[in-house]
């Protein structure tokens, strides 16, 4: 699949979590956008204008399509990250106050951590914590709620629904762990925030969920989704927020600018109808249409598929790594052996930092990713500093798994 080569070594790429590879089709698209259409959406009458606009407004329909949304409620930002900032600060500044609180999990990525963490901070309202389990699940039920205050940032940390009640505003949660590939129960989650926190929005970190699991917004009944490009085949530099209309209508701009604009005079301004209102200035117009060609793709194999195949491999990885961990070469994070979540290994040989690990795979063409894993407080939570993860998606083989796990061996003799 893989023409690079890395030290005369076959490419074996594990590090989709990260980042995914692009197929031919959307490398052609973007770069027919390019050959063939390249002029400025919105901005023009001329024929290339109007084509350029077209082909944003086809990919945006196509994102909607894949996600079960609709066309006006989506909204291209540059990424994940982007689009949980712009949630952040054009809704959490308008709807949360003081006394308020907002909760999130102990397994978040960073970029769904610390913009919950400044919002408190600066509203004055309580960051709640979902604690996970030895095996890495969201504890449903915890028994009790642990106290903290720090820097101005008060903290309660315990199980789901110890935390709910009618102070929850917003309840931000990944569908998909990056570090260990443990799939919430969002339709779950959902149920019991209505039940117990009737004011309160929902927002989905969708970037390990989208790629890889059939997502219908509607049904999952949530309010918000972000999600980014470069995880699902697209390129990078393309994110998208899904929100719900009504909420979206409700929220002021993130930015200010170009395209944003529904009229202007000295005196004030008026905002465009969404999307737009969401999406000041030029946007990454060949991005957005190789994200639509990466959407087009994703539907045309079948998520139900993607997800089969992905199951498979997990199936394939976990026995062949099951000897290495039963001899003790490597430890194996989480619980490991459950083939119901992301094709994700997080992993360390014993006696050996995740680093050297990955350096020393790198050597023989394997590509995986050592550290924290923009996950700090998860990572810890399983006693150690940082991890070797290894993710698998669509492209990958039975064989690249056993590359992988025949130079395991080969990591442990240069440190032995």
């Amino acid at each position: 699949i893989f023409k690079t080569k890395i030290k005369g070594n076959k490419l074996v790429f594990l590090d989709s979590g990260a980042t995914s590879q692009k197929p031919e089709m959307v490398i052609e698209r973007m770069n027919r956008y390019y050959r063939e259409t390249n002029a400025n959406i919105h901005r023009g009458v001329y024929e290339l204008s109007v084509e350029s606009t077209r082909l944003v407004d086809e990919a945006r329909a196509a994102v909607a399509s894949l996600i079960g949304g609709r066309f006006e409620e989506v909204i291209f930002t540059r990424n994940t990250s982007e689009s949980i900032n712009l949630v952040a600060y054009s809704w959490g500044r308008k709807f949360v106050n003081d006394g308020d609180a907002v909760v999130v999990s102990r397994m978040e990525h960073h970029s769904n951590l610390v913009p919950w963490q400044e919002l408190c901070r600066e509203k004055g309202a309580v960051l709640r914590v979902i604690d996970v389990d030895s095996g890495g699940k969201l504890r449903m039920k915890h028994g009790g709620v642990e106290y903290g205050e720090r820097d101005g940032l008060r903290t309660q940390t315990g199980g789901l629904s110890d935390l709910l009640d009618e102070k929850v505003k917003m309840v931000a949660i990944t569908g998909v762990s990056n570090v260990l590939g443990t799939i919430n129960p969002v339709d779950e989650i959902v149920s019991l925030v209505r039940q117990k926190s009737k004011e309160a929005v929902v927002l989905v970190d969708g970037a390990q969920m989208v790629p890889h699991l059939p997502v219908n917004v509607e049904r999952l009944g949530i309010d918000f989704m972000a999600f980014s490009s470069h995880k699902m085949l697209g390129p990078t530099g393309v994110g998208v927020l899904w929100g719900k209309r009504k909420i979206l209508e409700a929220m002021p701009p993130f930015l200010y600018g170009g395209d944003m604009i529904g009229e202007v005079r000295v005196d004030g301004a008026t905002w465009a109808e969404l999307p737009a209102k969401f999406e000041a200035g030029t946007p990454d117009i060949a991005g957005i249409v190789g994200l639509g060609a990466s959407c087009e793709y994703l539907k045309s194999l079948g998520m139900d598929q993607i997800k089969n195949y992905e199951e498979w491999l997990l199936e394939k990885a976990i026995e062949k790594i099951t000897p290495l961990v039963d001899s003790g070469l490597i430890d194996v994070y989480g619980d490991w052996k459950d083939t119901n979540r992301g094709a994700v290994i997080p992993f360390n040989v014993r006696g050996v930092h995740s680093h050297d690990t990955a350096q020393i795979l790198n050597s023989f063409g394997i590509c995986v990713r050592s550290g924290q894993h923009c996950a700090a407080p998860l990572v810890n939570s399983f006693g150690v500093n940082s991890m070797v993860r290894a993710s698998l998606y669509l492209y990958n083989t039975e064989e690249d798994i056993e590359v992988l796990v025949d130079k395991l061996g080969e990591v442990k003799k240069v440190f032995a």
